[in-house]
């Protein structure tokens, strides 16, 4: 095993996703590219390869893991059919986990005459699929058989006697099977024909230490025992291993220490070195073989043993695990003592080169990295280590730890207590690191990790908290473009069917408000595509209709008058849910409440900008409300403005437009030039405008000057304010000939003149540069990290 350094490496979480990554992705979404669907039944429909393509096996391998990986296919043997024909598509090396798959793909995808097999957790798959792989077994080096759902079972086993064998394997070196639960006996059937078997592991099986079976396997150079049945008489289990002298690895790891109390636990683990001499890694994580620390180090004494009973240690020399006294000289390359009694791994004088353990940060990565594939148990405990490190301790290795918590996450996506557990940690990871230390393409794969978790377990509230506190950390939107549909599907989704007015409800208002902020048209359309109007009216509805009033209540009017932005078919969507009766209803309840009604009167000045939605405006109590607000009494002059602003596209429209008797249009005209007069020419805004082309179009207004008046004051404040922003918008926006034209025509009033000069001014002495301004609700968020 390589140096801690080596076991983990960022590098390959920073680099763009491959063509073919994303070509992979592509065709998963999109089967027709490769194939047709033909029914076979009325319930049942498969895939076939389309006419005239050949698929090589490098194709054919990476296809079958990113169709497992997808989360849109739902029935894998309709996609497993597409490699019916040998001739035009080539398996090697099949991999296949979690599948709904049965004995139809499972002997399809076989006939292929692989090279490595792995079926783990495919319920579906019997026996027979033992029968398919002896007849397609010429190729085979690797078979393995993980989960709880294993083919091979007892009541099959008085068949395989009477024939001699269970598998007719000549090439194997490798085999892993996992819980199945043969009496002693059966395994010898099991071995028969593998001699040639360098690798096996039983994990999670019963009695598989109480048989002398290993003499059938001279080659074999790795035994895995994890979880297993032991026998914890020190001769009986000694003796069953002691035939494996070509052995380098042993696992005997617990995952429950209290399985594992070896009796005389010092002699076993001496006498276990002594009869395995090749033996360089060793996991006795979980077990009771480390014995106890000996303080007294004249002697180091064991408990008797047929190889020794004691040995003389010199002051230079100390051993802190009594049965490994022999490896002084000859240290292990890897040693597991995760969950030892005694506390083994924070001895100081270890026998071994790296160690698996709970005793330092070196010691939990290293146990990260050996148990990350097939150890969900233990590698739940480890993230349940790096968490109280990375929270509670300083810590070294934030890259390695990084890189252990994402490769946990990304291989155990349907384990919960992963996903919880590693998202916690990865919290406090991310936000010990500098803002700018993370690369945008980690970001990226960050995210996308999150998002999977996220997707597979939609209404777990302890995995939404944990995601959307890590998502806090970074820039919204910038660093989740990438995965900025799948991100918005998922927070409608808690903000919709969580608690109301609960934290996961909150924060996912919240986040969703900057997603629709920060971005253009495309992306605030995909938002409406997407129900964000129907569920923040939702959201909205059960406020007023419970007399609730909270900073949800505000931020999802917030969402909804960012997507409205300069997006006409957002404007139309609040209109066709019934938003202006919601608007109503929230004027009426909450008049007093100045942030909520700067928002709303938001939203309404980006319908007023949209000609054909503006006669729904043009109501008695809109127009009477609007000109309420146009002195609020507020120092904000946010509320006022878009009172005004409301007003000015309204007029624009002509007196035609203006088909109501209270207010009067020149009533109310007069009134909005006199509140545009009383603001602060230098006030700061709270708004973000991505273009003036609604304000430029008022500038045309002649026949009614008091919407000019407006839309200049505006330019004249933005530019003043913020010049390294606006003036190049004025200036590329043809804002300069329009304002000239007003200059020069008599129809408008001085004081518009006034302000046209200012703004032309402003421009001339501008910079150019640029910057970034968005509206957004405030919103106190209490952060809390699920544990």
């Amino acid at each position: 095993m390589a140096d801690i350094e080596y076991l983990f490496h960022l590098n390959k979480y920073v680099g763009p996703k491959s063509l073919a990554e994303l070509c992979f992705r592509v065709i998963c979404k999109n089967l027709d590219i490769i194939s047709v669907k033909e029914q076979c039944d009325k319930e049942n429909s498969l895939r076939s390869l389309s006419k005239g393509l050949v698929l090589p096996t490098d194709i054919c391998d990476k296809l079958i893991e990113y169709v497992l990986r997808s989360d849109t296919i739902e029935f894998h043997d309709e996609i497993f059919h597409i490699f019916s024909d040998t001739s035009t598509t080539k398996l090697k090396r099949v991999k296949v986990a979690r599948s709904n798959m049965t004995n139809q793909s499972a002997q399809i995808l076989i006939s292929h005459k692989l090279v490595e097999l792995e079926l783990t957790d495919c319920p579906y798959v019997t026996e027979a699929a033992i029968e398919y792989i002896n007849a397609n077994a010429s190729n085979l080096h690797s078979l393995a058989c993980r989960g709880k759902n294993s083919f091979i079972n007892l009541a099959a086993f008085y068949e395989y006697d009477k024939r001699g064998y269970v598998f007719k394997i000549p090439n194997l070196r490798s085999l892993a099977l996992e819980y199945i639960e043969l009496p002693p006996q059966q395994y010898n059937l099991l071995f028969t024909g593998l001699s040639n078997l360098t690798h096996l592991d039983l994990s999670n099986n019963l009695y598989v230490v109480y048989f002398h079976s290993y003499d059938m396997l001279p080659n074999l150079v790795s035994l895995i025992l994890h979880n297993a049945r032991l026998n914890t008489q020190a001769e009986a289990f000694v003796n069953s291993i002691c035939h494996l002298k070509n052995l380098r690895h042993l696992d005997i790891s617990q995952l429950e220490s209290s399985q594992a109390r070896f009796e005389s636990p010092n002699t076993i683990l001496s006498n276990i070195v002594n009869v395995l001499p090749q033996l360089t890694s060793l996991d006795i994580s979980g077990t009771n073989l480390a014995g106890i620390q000996i303080v007294d180090r004249g002697i180091q004494a064991v408990e008797h043993s047929s190889y020794f009973e004691f040995d003389d240690i010199s002051n230079s020399k100390h051993c802190d695990i009594p049965g490994l006294v022999s490896r002084l000289d000859r240290p292990l390359q890897f040693l597991g003592l995760y969950g030892t009694s005694d506390g083994a791994c924070r001895r100081r004088n270890i026998p071994a080169k790296l160690i698996a353990g709970d005793a330092n940060e070196d010691q939990i990565l290293v146990a990260a990295h050996v148990y990350m594939n097939n150890r969900p148990g233990f590698l739940l405990k480890v993230l349940n280590d790096l968490y109280r490190v990375y929270r509670f301790e300083n810590c070294h290795r934030m890259d390695q730890a990084l890189c252990a918590i994402l490769e946990a996450m990304e291989k155990h996506p349907l384990e919960k207590h992963i996903q919880i557990r590693g998202s916690g940690t990865l919290f406090y990871v991310i936000k010990m690191k500098e803002k700018n230390e993370l690369e945008p393409q980690l970001k990226e794969r960050i995210v996308s990790t999150l998002l999977t978790g996220m997707s597979m377990y939609k209404n777990e509230e302890s995995i939404m908290r944990n995601v959307c506190l890590i998502l806090c950390q970074f820039r919204i939107p910038q660093d989740v473009m990438s995965n900025y549909e799948a991100l918005v599907k998922l927070l409608l989704h808690s903000v919709k069917h969580t608690h109301q007015g609960g934290y996961i409800q909150r924060i996912g208002t919240y986040i969703l408000n900057i997603l629709a902020c920060h971005v253009t048209g495309r992306e605030k359309r995909l938002l409406g595509n997407l129900g964000c109007i129907k569920i923040m009216l939702e959201v909205i509805q059960y406020r007023v209709r419970f007399k609730v009033f909270d900073d949800v209540l505000e931020v999802a009017w917030s969402t909804m008058w960012n997507m409205t932005d300069e997006t006409p078919i957002n404007c139309e969507r609040f209109f066709n849910e019934n938003g202006m009766e919601l608007f109503r209803k929230c004027v009426k309840q909450y008049r007093h409440k100045q942030e909520l009604l700067k928002n709303m009167m938001g939203l309404l000045g980006n319908i007023a900008e949209i000609q054909h939605l503006r006669v729904h405006l043009v109501q008695e109590d809109y127009m009477m409300f609007v000109e309420k607000l146009l002195h609020s009494g507020s120092e904000d002059i946010e509320i006022p403005y878009n009172a005004a602003g409301i007003l000015a596209h309204i007029a624009s429209d002509g007196v035609e437009a203006w088909t109501i008797k209270r207010p009067n249009r020149n009533k109310i005209l007069e009134l909005m030039v006199e509140a545009i007069e009383q603001w602060d020419i230098f006030s700061e805004r709270n708004i973000n405008y991505r273009s003036f082309v609604p304000l430029l179009r008022l500038l045309d207004v002649y026949h009614t000057p008091q919407c000019q008046h407006w839309a200049v004051w505006a330019l004249a404040n933005l530019t003043t304010v913020y010049p390294h922003k606006y003036c190049i918008l004025v200036v590329r926006e043809g804002g300069f000939e329009k304002l000239n034209t007003l200059m020069s025509d008599p129809r408008p009033y001085e004081r518009i003149k006034e302000l046209a000069h200012f703004v032309i001014e402003n421009c001339y002495h501008s910079n150019n540069s640029n910057d970034a301004y968005d509206h957004q609700s405030p919103v106190n968020v209490e952060f809390g990290l699920v544990n």
